[in-house]
């Protein structure tokens, strides 16, 4: 099926994106962000091209070519199974399409999005083809990469090496933490990087759930716990999560409450690890529960929690932790820039070695004080976080 291009005399702003597995979002950071940057669209003038692996697509049983999702033209990918560097032929592959359809559309001055610095490598000559039809190269650096322990150490210096040169050869770096942009700005001085920060989105309503709901009553059930009676923690089962340091500062700890761990562990050497060394299977508080795929449950998991712990010390702007402020009373974060950046004066932050004592001062806390930390934080989330708002940010730069 080809593609069916756009009128010229209705030109729009094209902007092409590339690096997520692509829309509609099934899970995943970069997928939420494009999905929610479509669905919220404020300004008809531009018109948003997303690169969507064929896999993807499949899951909401779409086998075309190309479709339409949130008024998006979507195009599959299909990339061979090569193992880890099938990202990176993804990308790529993506990128070459695009660059087909902006030309046989004679797009004018498009934008193309690359999420992540897969490529970095094969960038130069994607670079210039861009530049041959008046395009620009945006990118959005995402987090320390380069830092993730389940990366071996050959990986790391391609994750950096790529970083640089997506830095060197972009017309734009679009960042979502304060803090990843001035790591760019000074780790990269030399390449003078043009950059601006739009931060990452989350929903703000609440959940639809209520407490005698059958699904809200069964899963409390099963799993053994109370409301209000647990902390929790929702992420990525990873090392640089430190839920080894959150394990070991709650069984120190005097807490009569549970510790619930919303996390996929299956097939996961660290949990095994983690379990040797902490032995919290012996500790009855400390719960592993498994994933919750239904979204109203999870809002309402965390609306419903005495508190949320938050361990993440590696990127920008996690979007667990967006969910927790939006979502949950008091949030106890990991006492590092992107935290502080993100939760401001509306969340309570702990060192590696001093989170004990901290649950049990919480835990001492009057209503007025966990309600005034929870206005906070929803205040917070609201004037900087919402899904508009951040929306409305990208149109104005794709838009110039």
């Amino acid at each position: 099926m080809r593609l069916r291009f756009l009128d010229r005399r209705k030109m729009k702003k094209s902007v092409y994106i590339i690096g997520s597995k692509g829309i509609p979002a099934k899970y995943g950071g970069f997928e939420t962000f494009v999905e929610k940057l479509t669905e919220y669209q404020q300004d008809s003038s531009i018109q948003y091209y997303v690169a969507c692996m064929r896999e993807n697509s499949a899951k909401s049983g779409i086998t075309d070519d190309q479709f339409k999702h949130n008024g998006a033209i979507c195009f599959n990918i299909d990339v061979p199974n090569i193992g880890p560097a099938r990202a990176i032929a993804y990308d790529i592959a993506a990128v070459n399409r695009a660059i087909e359809i902006a030309k046989a559309n004679r797009d004018e001055a498009p934008i193309f999005y690359i999420l992540a610095c897969r490529i970095g490598p094969f960038i130069a000559g994607l670079k210039k083809k861009i530049k041959a039809i008046g395009g620009s190269l945006f990118v959005n650096p995402d987090g320390h990469e380069w830092l993730r322990s389940k990366w071996s150490f050959p990986v790391r210096k391609y994750w950096k090496y790529s970083e640089q040169l997506m830095v060197k050869h972009a017309d734009l770096l679009v960042c979502d933490s304060k803090n990843i942009e001035k790591y760019i700005r000074e780790d990269y001085k030399q390449y003078r990087p043009k950059t601006t920060y739009i931060a990452y989105g989350t929903d703000t309503s609440k959940s639809v759930l209520k407490p005698e709901d059958e699904k809200v009553c069964s899963w409390y059930q099963e799993k053994g716990v109370a409301e209000n009676g647990y902390y929790l923690v929702v992420g990525r089962f990873v090392p640089e999560n430190n839920y080894e340091t959150m394990i070991r500062e709650f069984m120190k700890s005097n807490s009569k409450k549970d510790f619930v761990l919303i996390t996929n562990v299956e097939q996961n050497k660290f949990y095994d690890q983690l379990l040797k060394d902490t032995g919290f299977d012996k500790d009855p508080r400390v719960k592993f529960v498994g994933t919750v795929y239904d979204q109203e449950l999870l809002k309402y998991i965390r609306e419903n929690a005495f508190a949320y712990f938050h361990g993440h010390e590696v990127g920008g702007t996690n979007p667990s932790l967006l969910e927790a402020l939006a979502s949950t009373k008091l949030n106890l974060l990991l006492d590092v820039g992107f935290n502080r950046e993100v939760g401001e004066d509306g969340a309570i932050y702990w060192k590696k070695d001093e989170l004990a004592r901290v649950i049990e001062e919480v835990e001492g806390f009057d209503q007025a004080a966990i309600t005034d930390l929870d206005f906070k934080s929803s205040r917070r989330i609201l004037s900087a976080f919402t899904w508009e708002k951040i929306v409305t940010d990208y149109e104005k730069v794709f838009k110039g």
